[in-house]
């Protein structure tokens, strides 16, 4: 599969729980991470969602927010991925931001070079990929 898409996390559905409109997917992945997708009724039947369902979950780079530092506060994203940053590569405006999972994953956020800077973001550093649930694309093979 090709997509723009920079963040492709290959995963196994461990449950699926329906609403009245919108469905809850939960992913998880093979580093014991888990990733939470919402989305419509109609997509969990048309895709064939179910427990035990390999599927491919899609997150856009400018989605991701990266936190240091959660100060006591607790957030409403219910995807929260703790790892380690491997790349900080500045451009002219924007930065990439690589983190990989224990699991091997990588997670890539694109920021602004202002927000690396006021943040203190290097190589090595501890991290959290933050996004929320509604910013997941599930594919399945067809």
């Amino acid at each position: 599969m090709l997509t723009s898409a920079r963040n492709q996390f290959s995963g196994t559905v461990k449950e699926v729980n329906i609403g009245a409109v919108n469905a809850e997917v939960i992913i998880g992945l093979k580093g014991g991470e888990t990733i939470i997708a919402s989305i419509t009724k109609d997509s969990v039947e048309n895709l064939g969602l179910k427990s035990g369902k390999d599927v491919v979950a899609l997150v856009k780079a400018p989605q991701i927010i990266l936190v240091t530092d959660f100060g006591g506060y607790k957030l409403s994203a219910r995807n929260q991925l703790a790892g380690e940053i491997t790349l900080v590569k500045l451009g002219a405006v924007n930065a990439e931001v690589d983190i990989q999972l224990k699991g091997g994953d990588l997670v890539a956020a694109t920021i602004t070079n202002d927000s690396v800077e006021n943040l203190g973001l290097k190589k090595g550093q501890a991290i959290t990929a933050v996004f929320k649930a509604g910013a997941v694309i599930l594919a399945v093979a067809g």
